[in-house]
């Protein structure tokens, strides 16, 4: 890792523009020397910080994912909308909107991961830690739902990530629109509902 503020200030310009590329031009575009260039570094400047283009890919893809955590960790927090389609809702926005709205970008980087037979390194992160938050947002002074299980969680994970990543590489038109959140959301608070109703069916009591 750079330890430099220069340093670390090159690796992101490197990033940047290996996104910019990506999103203008896709993988046809993504090539090392045209990643130095829209840097505006030397190309022995871009190998001392990454081996070759996979390693560039792969370090968009965490960067990205880890900014988008950092949104699902707010939103499950509920600070702006404590209940529960709130919070879905939020979450399910901070996955949508992933990679600042560059589609091209983002389709890009998943093809390319998941031809090198890597690409549950970029869905991995995302679902492990929705699958944590379900386990823990039942307990607390707020919760969400009761705790969900192990299995559960990776139902809940996993559906998300894969309708997401889905639209993505259909390029489908409505990736960013309201009702293509909608409905999403309707899919896990109905099921969040199911799991909660299955765990104490007693009406009475859940009203309590």
């Amino acid at each position: 890792m750079p330890r430099q503020a220069r340093a670390a200030q090159t690796v992101a310009s490197i990033v940047e523009a290996s996104a910019q590329i990506l999103e203008k031009g896709g993988l046809a575009a993504f090539t090392t020397n045209a990643v130095a260039e829209r840097a505006g570094v030397s190309i022995g400047t871009l190998y001392q910080y990454f081996a070759d283009k996979n390693a560039l890919l792969m370090a968009l893809a965490r960067g990205e994912m880890e900014a988008a955590l950092r949104e699902v960790g707010r939103a499950l927090q509920g600070e702006d909308d404590p209940s529960v389609e709130g919070r879905v809702r939020a979450m399910v926005r901070a996955i949508v909107h992933a990679f600042r709205g560059r589609q091209r970008a983002r389709k890009a980087v998943v093809q390319a991961l998941l031809a090198q037979g890597t690409g549950i390194e970029l869905i991995a992160p995302v679902a492990a830690f929705i699958a944590r938050a379900g386990e823990t947002v039942g307990r607390g002074p707020n919760p969400l739902v009761g705790p969900l299980t192990r299995e559960q969680a990776f139902v809940v994970s996993r559906s998300l990530m894969g309708v997401v990543r889905a639209a993505v590489l259909e390029e489908q038109p409505f990736l960013a629109s309201r009702a293509f959140e909608d409905e999403i959301v309707r899919m896990i608070v109905a099921y969040l509902g199911a799991v909660t109703e299955a765990a104490d069916p007693d009406p009475d009591r859940t009203r309590a």
